[in-house]
Formats: C-alpha cells, structure tokens, sequence
C-alpha cells in the first residue's frame, strides 16, 4: 500500500493534514487509509454493474456550467447538458478543457465543479460518490487553468533551477488553487525523461534528460500536489515516452530502449513518484519492444501494465490511460475493442474514448459475458473508490464559491513563482560580453515569437528605460516579416529576437523561417540577443549567435525573469538540464547538460 508509506515517510498526523490542506480535522481523520478501505469496500458491495461500470470512465462535456444546453453534447452522448453527460454513463470522472468552455474563470469553473458533484451525487439509489474532476495543469506551455491562476514556467525550467524545494512549492500552489475551484486530480507531473532532442511531443514538458534529476523533482512534486496542495497528483506517462521522434497523438511511437536502457533510464522516474506515494499514473501510447514485443502500445499491454507496473515496481494505485482518441491506441485495434483490451492490462480508468456509448457499452458487454470478471472489475472500481475518500472527496465534494479570490492566484503565490522563475534563466552563450546591458536608455527592437510573448517584454524592456519597438513574426515568419524585422534592426541599439522550436523542421519546413530571421538579424552586424523561449535545443541551428539565452517558457513570469538577466538586476542562476547537441549530429555536443554562465 503506497499511500500509508508515504504519509508515515512524511510523519503527517491527521491534525498537520488538515491544517497544511485547509481541510477540518474530521475530514482529515475519515481519509485515514483504514477508512478509506471501509469505505470503498462497503460502497462497492451496494453498486449496480452499470454505476461500477461508470467509474471506470472519465470524459469531458461542453458548457460553462452543468446544466448549459449545448449540442456538442447531445451529437456526442445524446443529451444536452454536462450534467445529464454524468448522469448518462454514471461516470467516475470528467476532465476540464478550454475547448469545452469549462475553465472561463476560476469562479465558473468552482461553480461549474460544484454542478457536477450534485449531478455525480444524485446517480445512484443507493450510494453516492462523488467525481474525480480532473485536467492538464502542468505549467509551461500545457495548462487550463489560465490568469488569474498562478502560472508557472512549467517542468524544464524546474530542472534548469535544480531545486527541490521550488518544485515542490511549485506543485503545492498549483495544487491548492485547482483544489479551491473543484479540480481534485491534476494530470501531472511529467516524469519523462526526454534524452531525445527532437521529441516533438515532450521538450521542455519533462524536467531533463538527466534520469536521476526528473526522479527527485517528481518525487518532489508528488509530495507537493499530494501533501500540501491535497490533490491528486497523477506521473505520465508510463513507460515513458521521452526518447521518441512521434507524437502519439498523430501515430504510434516506438522507443528502442532494451531492457537495461529502459531500467537505467526511464524507470527511475516512476520508482520515485511510487515511493513518494502517487496517487495515480497515466499510461502512455507507445510501444516498447524489449517490454513487450507484441507490438501492443503500453496502455494495451498486459506485460507491462500489470507485468512490470504492478507486480515489479509493486504500485497498487490508480492507473489511467491517455486519451483513447489519440491514434497511438487506435491504429491496431477498433473503438470497441481498445477498452476492454486496456482493462485486461491492468488499467484502471479510460480516458476520453473517441465515442463514449460504443466504450461503455463494450466494457458492459465484456463483463457481462465473463470476459472480464466482476473480480477484476471490482479491483480497478475499489481503487477509483479509495482515492475519492483518501483525498477527502467523499468528505467535501463541494467547494466554497466565495472563497476563490482568497486562494487563487493571490499575492504570495505570485511572489513565489517569481522567486522561483527567476532561478532558472540559462545563460548559455555570452560571447561578446554584451550582458548585463549597461543602464541609462536605449533603443531595443523585440522580434520573433509570440504576439503576448514578445509584447511582454517589450513593456519589462521599457519598464527599465528602454525605448522599444515591437516586430511579432510568429513561429513561421514569412518573409516580409523577415524582412520588416532586419530593417528595423538597424536603426535600434540591440534586438531580442525570441525562438520557440526552431529546431523543429521534422514536421514542416515552416520552422526553418525562425532559423532564417535570426540568421538575418545576426548578419546586420548590430548586437543580437538571442533567446529560446521553450526548447533550449535552438542555437544548434544558428550556432554564430554570440549571446543566447533559455528560458524554457514564454509565460509572463519568464519574461520578467529575462528582463532581470539582461539589465543584471540578478545572475543567471539556470543550468542546461539538457545537453545541446549539434543539429544533424546528436553524437557531438555543442553545450552540455549542467552548463550555464554567470557573472
């Protein structure tokens, strides 16, 4: 059992709990591992087929509150409302998206939360049990949860910053506010490791490259999330899908790592967020030969899910697929078919299936025919049970509307981030000896990535003296932007040019324009600041670049970050968490993982 570990590890009576989580004592108590047991068992003895059947599910539905009318519903579940969504298939949880129109506010989304609990509420004749209401909050360039909410840099800044206690302050505010809107399981950390410089779906997603580096600052979020923002914290994704040049949203990836490589590498990670206690663990859709050499994506696989997650590192929580409408599931077997086979694996809850009646529907069927037993049914819908009354959902299903403004995005956790963010600036190249900038004014241009990104800066810029001129060209500049840009370039003293993957040729050759304006920029002959605004990889592809800079997000709090590095209001403190190899020859290392400059 994990989480009685970990709670014993940290020494935290059911009183520290409570306080550190803002949760009443009699709360705290009922979430005891005791009587979660208690709980769960005695729940799911009174459980229909079709309500166990439920909890197995978790999808998302349109609308800003539970009871909005919206006909994306009814053309993908055949009723109208979210609530009715809950209703419909008794689900076991739901998962917010800008795109459904569940995250306008914090306090919609804290009102919208409290709709569907009611509705979760309300399903059954005999029990009640409440959501798992989940989403994506990782920090850096994957959130929902927008301003007001504190942003974070995200993963690979933590790295650069090397600090556990960041990371785990980090995960505990993140934690808090998304408890204080309804939000009890955030679908992060990453604890992939991404030893691949062109992973197109990972980058600055994962902490580093460095195995032992992304398993203390897991470990460290785990605790965080879990302990101190009390929420479920869920590691993904699982084997791990850091070495790998496809995105498992658009194909099926394929990682190369033998036995010893996968052991060495990607294990440790998930090792330490078991022994940290994590609450659950996302699958991933990829496969992995030397762990099973079915040729099954992982989520699928039997070998690995319950062969090696289960029985070799001993993780008796909760497992969740990935998306089960991304195609690295679906190109081997039918929508039918991917359920049940995940579940046969040892998976315990499915994510976002592609048509959610053909799923569910398949799921009863295979129960009811004996495919599946009601004993190993029983086992994944006792886990989803347990979690809900450890994290004290069982106990407080609903939050208190009014008291938002008073955890989300306040003062102090600004004030943190900031601290935070500005330990990670990574001064990889400083060859002229241009930074820290000299005060009094000046003239500065900011181009390349990013309308709000380089708008931000800009007014840092000129929050500091500067006079400043703003030529936005996006991630694929045309080349009357290009132009614009270097023409502008020669009548201001310096320009900062932000890069956002421009490494990134693999999917289209539109990128090879960022590559193009920077290189024009260089070529004026005027001072040029160069600055990689999410994967540090890009100066392999301008290597003449005197000064470069990461920062490994674009978010505010970075910008703000930069602004201080360049007028040496503070030294850059970040070191590369990952190594810089040359483009084209990942075997020859321009910058190597630890480097950063100072002064």
């Amino acid at each position: 059992m994990t989480r009685p570990t970990r709670r014993t590890v940290l020494g935290l009576a059911a009183a520290a709990v409570a306080g550190a989580a803002g949760l009443r004592p009699e709360v705290a108590a009922a979430s005891s591992p005791g009587a979660s047991h208690g709980w769960a068992t005695a729940t799911l003895a009174r459980m229909t087929l079709e309500e166990k059947v439920g909890q197995l599910f978790v999808t998302y539905a349109y609308g800003a509150t539970a009871d909005t009318a919206d006909q994306r519903n009814v053309t993908a579940y055949g009723v109208a409302t979210p609530a009715e969504v809950v209703a419909k298939y008794k689900l076991g949880g739901v998962i917010y998206f800008a795109w459904t129109d569940s995250v306008a506010n914090p306090p919609q989304i804290a009102a919208l939360s409290n709709g569907l609990q009611r509705a979760a509420l309300a399903v059954g004749t005999k029990v009640r049990v409440p959501l798992l209401i989940s989403t994506d909050q990782e920090h850096g360039v994957v959130f929902r949860v927008g301003p007001p909410a504190t942003q974070f840099p995200g993963a690979m800044a933590l790295g650069a910053g090397r600090s556990v206690a960041d990371a785990r302050a980090a995960a505990a505010i993140a934690g808090a506010e998304l408890r204080a809107v309804g939000v009890n399981q955030d679908y992060a950390p990453v604890a992939d490791v991404n030893v691949n410089p062109l992973n197109p779906v990972i980058g600055v997603r994962s902490f580093s490259s460095d195995p032992n580096l992304v398993a203390r600052l897991t470990a460290a979020q785990v605790i965080g999330m879990e302990a101190d923002g009390r929420i479920a914290a869920t590691a993904k994704h699982f084997p791990g899908h850091g070495d790998t040049a496809t995105d498992s949203h658009t194909g099926i990836p394929t990682i190369d790592h033998t036995r010893e490589e996968w052991e060495r590498i990607d294990a440790p990670p998930f090792r330490a967020a078991i022994k940290a206690g994590i609450d659950s663990i996302m699958t991933a859709h990829i496969v992995v030969p030397s762990l099973d050499p079915s040729g099954d994506p992982a989520t699928l696989s039997k070998p690995i899910m319950t062969g090696i997650l289960r029985e070799q590192l001993g993780y008796d929580g909760l497992v969740v697929t990935d998306s089960l409408g991304m195609a690295g599931v679906r190109q081997k077997y039918g929508d039918a078919e991917v359920p049940v086979l995940a579940l046969e694996a040892g998976v315990d809850q499915l994510l976002m299936p592609p048509r959610m009646d053909i799923a569910y529907d398949a799921v009863l069927a295979a129960v009811r025919s004996g495919r599946i037993s009601e004993k190993r049914l029983n086992q994944s819908v006792y886990r989803v049970l347990r979690l809900k009354h450890r994290n004290g959902i069982v106990a407080r299903p609903m939050v208190d509307v009014a008291a938002v403004s008073s955890v989300v995005g306040i003062p102090a956790h600004y004030a943190t981030n900031q601290r935070i963010s500005d330990r990670t600036t990574t001064l990889v190249k400083n060859a002229a000896s241009l930074l820290p900038l000299a005060s009094g004014p000046r003239k500065i241009l900011v181009t390349g990535y990013g309308v709000a990104t380089t708008q931000t800066l800009a007014n840092r810029l000129a929050a500091r003296g500067a006079t400043t001129t703003v030529r936005q060209t996006g991630a694929t500049p045309t080349d009357a932007a290009i132009t614009a840009a270097v023409a502008a370039a020669q009548s201001h003293d310096l320009t900062v040019v932000l890069t956002m993957k421009a490494w990134d040729t693999l999917v289209t050759d539109k990128q090879a324009k960022q590559q193009k304006l920077v290189k024009e920029l260089l070529a004026t002959g005027r001072p040029v600041v160069v600055v990689a605004v999410r994967d540090p990889y890009d100066i392999a592809y301008f290597p003449e670049a005197a000064t470069y800079l990461a920062t490994y997000s674009y978010a505010d709090v970075s910008m703000e970050s930069l602004a201080k590095v360049l007028y040496g209001e503070i030294a850059p403190a970040g070191k590369l968490p990952v190594d810089i190899p040359a483009a084209g020859d990942p075997s020859k290392i321009l910058y190597a993982f630890g480097h950063g400059l100072t002064w």
